[in-house]
């Protein structure tokens, strides 16, 4: 295993991490689901990203997470979340269907409390979360349209992004209102998660 930053896990949640990164690193033989140059570093590239979107979270009824893929963020959140006892509904939204059967796999093989949606983000009703989270899913912009469409007034939107999350903030104002709390990553100096809130259009 590589560096991880997960510190306050119980053996039984990194376990059942350690399970996860394995039935990643099978299936992604198989098919797409985390680029083959980073399976050995899933740890410190996925995992720990993933961990650090948990620690700005609220707790919530019901968090979506949309282009779920490979299971970055939500199998990881969701694993945490059972670790912390919390009731946490975790909704992933994949329209690639042999994604969605890996995710389902996960989530029976880990027993987690999540479901999974085999459809286009924009073809499904408002999913009325709590939080709402994608990772490496699209620019901004078409993310705060998602988010119109699936969060709840309240919500929280945590959406982590690469280094060019500046020039996206700046695009996404022309067409949005929202309030952004900028947290900077951990596993990438350059890189931060956008606490969003409040949003509508401009």
């Amino acid at each position: 295993m590589s560096a991880f930053e997960g510190d306050d896990v119980s053996r039984e949640t990194f376990d059942q991490l350690t399970l996860f990164a394995q039935l990643v690193e099978r299936w992604t033989a198989k098919i797409n689901l985390i680029s083959k140059p980073s399976v050995p570093h899933i740890w410190e590239r996925h995992i720990n990203d993933s961990v650090q979107l948990y620690r700005h979270a609220p707790e919530a009824d019901s968090w979506v997470d949309l282009g779920s893929g490979g299971g970055f963020p939500a199998i990881v959140l969701a694993i945490l979340a059972k670790q912390d006892r919390r009731d946490t509904k975790f909704t992933m939204v994949e329209s690639d269907q042999r994604k969605c059967v890996f995710l389902r796999t996960a989530v029976r093989e880990l027993g987690l409390n999540a479901e999974v949606i085999n459809k286009r983000i924009e073809s499904i009703p408002g999913l009325e979360a709590d939080i709402l989270s994608a990772r490496a899913l699209s620019d901004l912009s078409k993310l705060l349209e998602y988010a119109d469409l699936h969060l709840s007034k309240n919500g929280v939107a945590l959406f982590p992004k690469g280094e060019n999350w500046k020039v996206e903030d700046i695009d996404a104002q022309n067409l949005w209102r929202y309030s952004c709390e900028v947290i900077q990553s951990l596993t990438n100096p350059d890189a931060a998660i956008l606490r969003i809130k409040d949003i509508s259009h401009v």
